[in-house]
C-alpha cells in the first residue's frame, strides 16, 4: 500500500538564523544543508533577500542558493519582502519565492514598512516582473500573523480571508498561512484553513507553525486532516521574527517528521540521518538551545525504519 506523501520545507537556514545574534559562515550553512540533504530533505528555504544592514545573517543569500542548487533534486525556496529582493532571488535561481504579507496591519508596518494594501500591490509587481522575465519561479504569498499578533493582538479572520483573496487576484500561485507568533490553537487553525480553502482550493497548500506555546504539532495535525500536505519546519526548532516580540521556535523538523512517519505518512526523510544533522547543527551553533524532543529522547525501539535508506520521493 502506497503511503500518503507529505512535503517538508526546511526553513531553518532562513527563519532559524535570522533571529540569532551571530552571523553563521556560509560554509557552515552549507554543511547544515548538505547534512539534511543526505537525510532526504529536498526543499529548503535557503535564504532571505533583504538589505544586509537589516539582516546581516542573510548577506550571503546568493551564495547559499548557489550551494543548494549544486545538490541533486533540491527545490530552493527563498523569501523576498519586495520587488528588489524578488529580482535578486530570481537572478540567484530560486525555484519558489515567498513574499511575506502580514494579516496584522501593525506587524505589516513593523516588518516590511508597508500597509497590507501596499504589500498586495508589491506582490502584483513581483508577479508581473516574473512573467515578463520569462521565469518559471513559483510565487507564494506567505500570510504571516494569520492567527494573532504580539503587537496588535487579535487578527480578524475575515481580514485574513480577504487578504488571501487579494493575493490570489494579484497573481500569487499559492497562499500559505503562518502562525508567526505561536498564538494558534487547533480549533482556530481548522476553522481558518477551512475558510481560506473555500476560496483558494488547491492553491492553499502550505502551513507554517511556531511552537512558542507548545501547540505546533497539534496545529500541523489539524490542517493535515484538511488535506494540507506541505509544512515548514526548522531543525532543532530554531526560528522567530525580529519584528514580532516574543515569537520564537518553529516546529522542529525532526519532531514533525517523527510524528508524520509514525502516523504512516511518507516524508521521504531518514530520521536517523536527520537526527545526525541536528547533532551537527548543535556543533555549528555552540551555546544555542535546540528545542526538538526526538533527538534527545531517541526513536522508539519498535519504530519502523524499513523504508529508510531509499531514494527520497519528494523532489
Amino acid at each position: 500500500m502506497t503511503k500518503d506523501p507529505v512535503t517538508i520545507v526546511e526553513v531553518g537556514l532562513r527563519d532559524g538564523l535570522q533571529i540569532l545574534d551571530r552571523v553563521v559562515p556560509t560554509a557552515d550553512k552549507l554543511r547544515w544543508l548538505e547534512a539534511e540533504h543526505r537525510a532526504g530533505v529536498r526543499r529548503f528555504e535557503a535564504a532571505s533577500f533583504v538589505p544586509p544592514r537589516l539582516l546581516p545573517q542573510m548577506v550571503d543569500a546568493a551564495e547559499v542558493v548557489a550551494g543548494a542548487r549544486a545538490l541533486p533534486g533540491i527545490v530552493v525556496h527563498t523569501l523576498a519582502p519586495n520587488l528588489k529582493g524578488a529580482m535578486a532571488a530570481l537572478a540567484a535561481g530560486s525555484d519558489v519565492i515567498v513574499l511575506p504579507l502580514s494579516a496584522s496591519e501593525a506587524h505589516s508596518r513593523a516588518n516590511i514598512r508597508k500597509t497590507r494594501e501596499e504589500s498586495v500591490e508589491e506582490l502584483a509587481r513581483v508577479c508581473r516582473a516574473r512573467d515578463e522575465g520569462g521565469y518559471k519561479t513559483r510565487i507564494d504569498a506567505g500570510i504571516s500573523t494569520a492567527f494573532g499578533c504580539t503587537i496588535q493582538g487579535a487578527v480578524p479572520e475575515d481580514e485574513v480571508v480577504r487578504l488571501c483573496e487579494s493575493c490570489l487576484e494579484a497573481g500569487a500561485d499559492r497562499v500559505a498561512l503562518a502562525d508567526t507568533v505561536g498564538y494558534a490553537n487547533p480549533a482556530q487553525v481548522r476553522r481558518l484553513y477551512s475558510r481560506v480553502k473555500d476560496i483558494a482550493g488547491d492553491r492553499l497548500q502550505g502551513a507554517h507553525f511556531h511552537d512558542t506555546r507548545g501547540l505546533g504539532l497539534a496545529n500541523c495535525l489539524a490542517v493535515l486532516d484538511l488535506g494540507i500536505r506541505e509544512f515548514d519546519a526548522s531543525l532543532g526548532g530554531l526560528g522567530g521574527c525580529p519584528h514580532a516580540p516574543g515569537a520564537s521556535g518553529n516546529v522542529a523538523t525532526e519532531d514533525l517528521v517523527f510524528m508524520l512517519e509514525s502516523m504512516g505518512f511518507d516524508t521521504g526523510i531518514d530520521l536517523d540521518a536527520l537526527i545526525e544533522a541536528q547533532r551537527l547543527l548543535a556543533t555549528l551553533l555552540p551555546g544555542q538551545t535546540l528545542h526538538g524532543k526526538i533527538a534527545a529522547a531517541g526513536l522508539p525501539k519498535h519504530f519502523d525504519r524499513s523504508h529508510f535508506h531509499r531514494s527520497p520521493v519528494h523532489a
